[in-house]
């Protein structure tokens, strides 16, 4: 069998061996390609079995893959990134698995360092660009609240990230507002939803 014939014949098992892994199309169709790249650069005489050779090794440059996007995230979760990560995603195709993860886990950051009124006014101050005079008005707090929500909430996210345990809470509801917020340019799903967080929160004095 010469290497484009095995190419063709392999190609649709090894893009689906890695899209069952990784879970991203574009990225499963890159780790096929390098893996090709990487055999083609091997003598003819090295792999004895080819087959065998292209499965272990698709699995294991998805393994590595996960592994470096697992750690390049846990670097970008602090205080400069945070904005900056959910921000991207007013602008960003949802189709894409990355970025996706990327904001499931800056929505927990947030959920777990944040009180209810500090995640809404730093999401629709830093995110959303509300100024203090919409932030007064759709949350029903002085500004010059808002302005301490604000400072309190960016002191609480330049904490260390790493000890946060990323499985809790759950945060599907606030992460389909926030998709529809950026997808259709309305806001209204996602500040109902802040609103509700703050109403079932335990109230405490400011």
């Amino acid at each position: 069998m010469s290497r484009d014939q095995a190419i063709t014949l392999y190609q649709p098992m090894l893009h689906a061996i890695a899209y069952n892994i990784v879970r991203c199309k574009e990225d499963a169709e890159d780790i096929v390609q390098e893996t090709f790249l990487k055999w083609l650069s091997l003598g003819p005489k090295k792999v004895e079995d080819t087959r065998a050779y292209l499965i272990k090794a698709v699995r294991n440059n998805c393994l590595n893959h996960i592994s470096t996007l697992r750690h390049k995230k846990e670097e970008l979760l602090n205080q400069h990134t945070i904005a900056e990560i959910i921000g991207r995603f007013k602008e960003t195709s949802f189709a894409h698995l990355d970025l996706d993860v990327e904001l499931d886990k800056a929505m927990k950051v947030l959920h777990t360092k944040l009180e209810p009124l500090e995640r809404a006014v730093y999401l629709l101050k830093e995110v959303f660009d509300f100024d203090y005079e919409a932030l007064q008005e759709t949350l029903d707090k002085k500004k010059d609240h808002c302005r301490q929500l604000l400072c309190r909430a960016k002191k609480k996210l330049s904490d260390e990230t790493a000890k946060l345990n990323f499985e809790l809470p759950d945060t599907s509801k606030l992460m389909d507002s926030f998709r529809k917020a950026c997808d259709f340019g309305n806001a209204a799903d996602l500040i109902q939803e802040l609103k509700n967080d703050v109403s079932a929160a335990p109230q405490k004095k400011s």
